[in-house]
């Protein structure tokens, strides 16, 4: 399986967090999935440190890249087709963020792992 993380589920997975689900936590750990984060969460993490709003455990630029290779995540850019995707995507969610990794999870076949059920009235396998 080809999964995709949502912003709070790799924050939620690295902080070792109880409010992961145990079948996200297990299906993350499990090694024989290709994991991959989008640059947008990245993006967004980064601006809610900035804002106050998120404190991480160590400084963002050693703390993500220890992560992903820890973790054997991959990054993923936000490529020209997953842009194209936002001019049709129906509105049902207005955040910027996760109108973007729904894009990149529907075009590139990713199952999502969130704890948002807004993401079901699109097209995408949602894990929890």
């Amino acid at each position: 399986m080809r999964l995709l993380l949502d912003t709070h589920t790799f924050l939620w997975f690295i902080a070792g967090s109880d409010r992961l689900s145990d079948h996200a936590k297990d299906t993350i750990a499990d090694g024989t999935h290709e994991a991959f984060l989008s640059v947008a969460s990245f993006w967004e993490i980064a601006i809610k440190v900035s804002l106050g709003k998120l404190t991480l455990g160590a400084p963002f630029e050693q703390l993500i890249p220890e992560q992903l290779q820890q973790n054997n995540f991959q990054v993923l850019g936000v490529e020209l087709s997953h842009l194209n995707g936002l001019l049709t995507l129906p509105m049902h969610h207005r955040d910027p963020f996760d109108r973007i990794i729904i894009c990149q999870a529907i075009e590139e076949n990713l199952t999502l792992i969130s704890v948002d059920g807004h993401f079901d009235a699109y097209n995408i396998n949602r894990l929890w």
